[in-house]
C-alpha cells in the first residue's frame, strides 16, 4: 500500500518522500521548486481570467501605486505588473515623487477604491519616513487589498475568517499544501515576528480546520525572532517538523538546528556581496548547503517563495474581482 507516499515537485520533476519515516531518513532534502509550482498556479488562474470574461465580466485589473524612486520597488512593480499581463490581468502603475504628501496619497488612494474598473489595489511599500504606512494600508478598501494588510484583513485572518491573506504567507502554505508536508498536530516553528509576513503565517499555519476559512493546518505553532537568544532558537528548531525562517537574518539556521527529516521553507531574501566574486548575490536565512543534508523538503533562495508570492498576489487579484460581482 503506497497511499502514503505523496508526489511533491524538484526542479520540475515528480519525486515521492515516504513521509512517515522522514525522521530516519538519510537522503538529501528534496528541493520544492517555487518556480516550477507557481507556473501551476498561474495556469489556474489564466484559467479563471478566461471563464470571468467569457462569462462577459471586466477582466481583472491590478492598480498599483509607487511612491520614489528605489530601484528594488520599481523591480518589485515591474515584476508583478509583468505577470499580471501574461496572466490575461491587465494593470497600471501610478507613480508619485518620494516628496508626495500624505494627503495627497490617501486621496489617490480613495479615487482608486472608487474607481470601479480597479479590481485589486496596492501600494508599494516601504514609502518614506514622512508617510505613515499603517494609514496608507488602511486607506485602501478592504475587498481591494490584494496585499491583504488592511486591519480588517489581518483582524479576519487572525478569527480564522474568510479574508484577503498576505500573499508571502500565502505563498508558504500553498507550498506546504503542495509539496504534501504533514500539519496536523506537528510542531512549527516561525523565526520571523513581522506584521506582514511571520505573523501572519503563524496564524495560517495553527489554524482549527473546522473555522470558516478552509485548510487550516491544526499545526503547534511557536515564533521566534531576531532577539531569541540563540540557545534558546536552537533548542526551538530541534523540536519543529516544520521551520519557517523570516526573520531576515542570512544563515540564522544552520544544519545543527534542523531536526532529520524536517521540512525547512525559506523566506528570507538577503542581498550580500560574494568575497569571491565580488558580485551582490541573493541568499535566505538558511545555510541551505547544510540543512539540505539533514531536511527531508526545502525551499531555495532565489526560486523558492519569491515566484510563488507574486503568483499568490495574481491570485488575490483574481478573487477581488470575483467577489465584486
Amino acid at each position: 500500500d503506497l497511499s502514503w507516499v505523496r508526489p511533491v515537485l524538484c526542479c520540475g520533476h515528480a519525486h515521492t518522500r515516504t513521509l512517515h519515516c522522514l525522521p530516519f531518513s538519510r537522503r538529501a532534502a528534496v528541493v520544492i521548486s517555487g518556480t516550477e509550482l507557481a507556473r501551476q498556479i498561474q495556469r489556474e488562474i489564466q484559467r479563471d481570467v478566461e471563464e470571468l470574461v467569457a462569462q462577459g465580466n471586466m477582466r481583472p485589473h491590478l492598480g498599483v501605486v509607487l511612491v520614489g524612486e528605489d530601484p528594488a520597488s520599481r523591480t518589485y512593480v515591474k515584476n508583478k505588473t509583468r505577470a499580471a499581463s501574461i496572466l490575461g490581468i491587465s494593470s497600471d502603475t501610478v507613480v508619485r515623487p518620494s516628496s508626495v504628501s500624505q494627503e495627497e496619497l490617501l486621496e489617490l488612494i480613495d479615487k482608486m477604491n472608487r474607481d470601479w474598473r480597479v479590481s485589486g489595489l496596492l501600494v508599494q511599500l516601504p514609502l518614506p519616513e514622512h508617510i505613515n504606512e499603517r494609514a496608507v494600508c488602511n486607506a485602501i478598501a478592504p475587498e481591494k487589498d490584494v496585499d491583504g494588510f488592511h486591519i480588517v484583513n489581518i483582524g479576519k485572518l487572525c478569527l480564522d475568517q474568510r479574508s484577503m491573506v498576505p500573499a508571502t504567507p500565502a505563498a508558504v502554505w500553498e507550498i506546504i499544501k503542495r509539496a504534501g508536508i504533514e500539519t496536523v498536530g506537528k510542531n512549527v516553528l516561525v523565526a520571523g515576528r513581522s506584521k506582514n509576513v511571520g505573523m501572519p503565517i503563524a496564524m495560517l499555519l495553527h489554524t482549527d480546520r473546522n473555522h470558516e476559512r478552509s485548510g487550516g493546518s491544526d499545526a503547534t505553532v511557536t515564533i521566534a525572532h531576531r532577539c531569541t537568544p540563540r540557545g534558546q532558537l536552537k533548542e526551538l528548531a530541534c523540536l519543529a517538523d516544520i521551520i519557517v525562517a523570516a526573520a531576515g537574518v542570512p544563515g540564522l539556521i544552520t544544519a545543527d538546528m534542523v531536526k532529520e527529516g524536517a521540512a525547512v521553507i525559506d523566506v528570507g531574501i538577503n542581498r550580500i556581496q560574494d568575497p569571491k566574486t565580488g558580485k551582490v548575490r541573493l541568499i535566505g536565512d538558511v545555510d541551505f548547503d547544510g540543512v539540505k543534508e539533514k531536511a527531508a523538503f526545502i525551499t531555495p533562495v532565489p526560486g523558492g517563495v519569491g515566484p510563488m508570492t507574486v503568483s499568490m498576489l495574481m491570485k488575490n487579484t483574481v478573487a477581488a474581482a470575483r467577489n465584486a460581482l
